[in-house]
């Protein structure tokens, strides 16, 4: 389970494997949600959450968005395709 990045006491994953469409799973402070990536372009979309409220999931998002390349191309890396 790679964590790609670290913020606010959260880690972004990605599972080696994982099923299609690119997404990450962002997980602490008592949460967890999904973002399904739609790379290469975006911009990512939450799937599913529990435990964080809805200023926290807006805070992931802009946080994703702003690394949406860089997740992208670990996706990538990991499973070969989008």
């Amino acid at each position: 389970m790679p964590t790609l990045h670290r913020f606010d006491g959260l880690s972004v994953v990605i599972y080696p494997n994982d099923h299609r469409p690119a997404h990450v799973h962002v997980r602490g402070n008592g949460g967890e949600a999904i973002f399904i990536l739609h790379c290469p372009d975006g911009p990512p979309e939450l799937r599913e959450t529990f435990g964080f409220r809805r200023a926290e999931v807006a805070r992931i998002d802009e946080e994703l968005t702003s690394l949406l390349t860089t997740l992208c191309q670990h996706w990538r890396t990991i499973h070969g395709h989008y």
